[in-house]
């Protein structure tokens, strides 16, 4: 691609980085802040910069948040006896996007995969067995909701060998996501069916 401008180029180049996005995407929307007010482009890039800055992770679940804790561990309308693991932080819009789940969350950050080198200890797993045990007396319920691959699997049994020594309910969102799915993907319907209708982990481990 040709460009006439120096500027122009490593603007397209920046924008061309984020995923999803290929060379004529990033052109395009490069030419569509050229041809905006220098207010909104101000405030645009701004914003990116302040989210950049300020964002944190909630010190309790690892979801982000404006504050140290977020609004969903924050809110004592929320059943606290009930934590929901899941990957990431889309997971847990997806799951609030179905009104089917009242409880808290914990945000691994990822799952396990040998193959890029992702392992227990560089994802949010520690932080879930001491909060387990600390609160062993309030939580009463884990629900896996981990991706429905060889990955999200593996995850799950680590997490699963991990907890069995505590008096703790262990269960895993129903198969109503097709196998190889993100949750993100599935839709509000299917994915709020699957969490009412979890099971118990440790009966999937004998199928």
């Amino acid at each position: 691609m040709n460009f006439s401008s120096k500027l122009l180029e490593d603007a397209v180049n920046e924008f061309a980085k984020l995923p999803g996005i290929g060379g004529k995407t990033a052109l395009r929307l490069v030419l569509y802040l050229l041809r905006q007010d220098g207010a909104d482009v101000n405030n645009f890039g701004n914003t990116i910069l302040k989210l950049k800055k300020e964002i944190k992770h909630c010190k309790e679940c690892h979801n982000l948040s404006d504050t140290e804790v977020c609004h969903i561990c924050s809110d004592s309308r929320r059943d606290f006896s009930t934590v929901c693991v899941v990957e990431n932080i889309r997971d847990v819009m997806s799951i609030e996007n179905t009104h089917q789940f009242n409880g808290v969350y914990h945000v691994l950050g990822g799952i396990i995969s040998p193959m890029e080198g992702i392992g227990p200890a560089d994802l949010n797993i520690s932080s879930l067995i001491e909060k387990i045990s600390e609160q062993n007396s309030i939580i009463q319920e884990i629900i896996l909701a981990l991706p429905t691959t060889m990955e999200g699997d593996t995850t799950n049994f680590y997490i699963f060998r991990k907890l069995r020594e505590i008096d703790i309910r262990i269960t895993t969102i129903a198969r109503g996501i097709a196998i190889g799915d993100d949750l993100e993907f599935a839709d509000e319907i299917t994915l709020g069916r699957s969490i009412l209708n979890r099971t118990e982990f440790e009966t999937t481990l004998k199928n």
